[in-house]
């Protein structure tokens, strides 16, 4: 249900007294770190909307849009701050897509977006830790909690026939609420973890982590890590000493290189990813297609939608300020109102200068339940052949 609102004769009135202006919105993903393959994408899908709304002639009054990157380097809290602090201080961003990763993007939240007033929508941070942050109603996700992927990714190797599985994690938020969620998912299906255990990023060496989780055993190792670093380099030391040869890899394992690195040595592995299914998400890979870009790359449809419901909330507020705008978030998000696809936003910009309602579907299903977060849908793939194979979503 949408929050209740003012009259949307109210919000008609204030969409026509906005005055025409560049709305400056930051982009802060890890263009380097661990995930620098696949950010450059998540940027484009940014990117694609706000040029959208920009080019309808129907924002805000004639305004444009303006994108701002910033590097959030995935895992240097000090250096995502630093950037994040740019974007509002010497930019004037009037909002920030981003972080990518759960621990910058809980860094930008407390030390940048609240003391700023900020809001905040990233497309890829999924820490169960964040549903429970402090946000004064600025941190939005379109991405869900890893929460709920955990359950997901329980059910898929349960129904497997597996019965025990070693964890490996990267040490952040990230890693371990996703191992907790998994864990307590997977013992409550009468599974056996043999063992959970962290490993750093950017070692050379992952031998002394191989010989623990070779040592505990077990069917399978999950590897919930980043396949630009640390989670590359354990899946290489597992394959080197024979430990395993079959393995789980959730979302910030997915991508091109692991597939690179591999080869034929992952077959048979197998894993899941936020990732929505049917008319909407393939037109949305359309668009992205013609814009110069995969949209099947992870997050790429989430960080459309996270740009796309910024934008429509200014549009409901009439303004672009954070403390107008961020109380219409819900609103365009959800249902009762009109549904707004991907490529229609300059379809939302005008129902909603009339006063009417939208229900913001976007790529990727949108559905804002509280604090602020995507429910989602997963992709659970194969890697078969030297691709990903989709075997269904859940």
């Amino acid at each position: 249900m949408k929050r209740i609102m003012l009259a949307t004769a109210a919000t008609a009135l204030l969409a026509g007294t906005a005055q025409a202006e560049d709305v400056k919105v930051g982009v802060i993903f890890g263009f380097t770190g661990p995930l620098e393959s696949i950010t450059p994408a998540m940027a484009d899908g940014a990117e694609l909307a706000m040029k959208e709304v920009s080019e309808s002639g129907a924002f805000l009054d004639g305004s444009t849009v303006t994108p701002v990157r910033a590097d959030s380097t995935c895992v240097d809290a000090t250096a995502a701050t630093a950037a994040a602090e740019r974007l509002v201080t010497a930019e004037g961003v009037k909002g920030i897509v981003g972080a990518d990763c759960s621990g910058v993007s809980s860094a930008v939240l407390q030390n940048v977006s609240r003391p700023n007033g900020i809001v905040q929508i990233s497309p890829s941070s999924t820490s169960p830790g964040l549903s429970q942050v402090e946000d004064d109603g600025l941190f939005f996700r379109t991405a869900p909690s890893d929460a709920r992927q955990g359950e997901v990714m329980a059910d898929i190797i349960s129904e497997r026939g597996i019965t025990s599985a070693a964890v490996t994690y990267t040490n952040n938020d990230y890693g371990l609420g996703l191992a907790n969620s998994f864990a307590e998912a997977f013992k409550a299906k009468g599974g056996e973890v043999t063992i959970q255990a962290a490993h750093d990023d950017g070692k050379a060496d992952y031998s002394a982590e191989i010989g623990a989780l070779s040592s505990a055993g077990g069917e399978i190792l999950v590897v919930a890590g980043y396949v630009d670093q640390g989670g590359r380099g354990i899946v290489q030391g597992a394959l080197d000493s024979g430990a395993f040869d079959t393995f789980y890899f959730p979302d910030g394992m997915y991508g091109q290189t692991l597939l690179d690195a591999f080869g034929d040595d992952i077959e048979g592995s197998f894993g899941d990813l936020p990732s929505a299914d049917g008319d909407n998400a393939n037109t949305f890979q359309t668009l992205a297609k013609d814009a110069g870009f995969d949209g099947t790359s992870p997050y790429t449809g989430e960080s459309y939608d996270a740009a796309a419901l910024m934008l429509l909330a200014m549009q409901a507020a009439g303004s672009s300020d954070p403390a107008e705008y961020k109380d219409h978030l819900f609103d365009v998000a959800n249902a009762p109102g009109e549904k707004i696809l991907p490529g229609e936003l300059a379809k939302g910009l005008q129902l909603l200068s009339e006063g009417q309602d939208i229900d913001y579907v976007g790529a990727t299903g949108v559905e804002f339940v509280e604090p602020g977060e995507s429910r989602g849908t997963f992709r659970e793939y194969d890697i078969k052949d030297g691709a990903f194979e989709t075997v269904g979503f859940r």
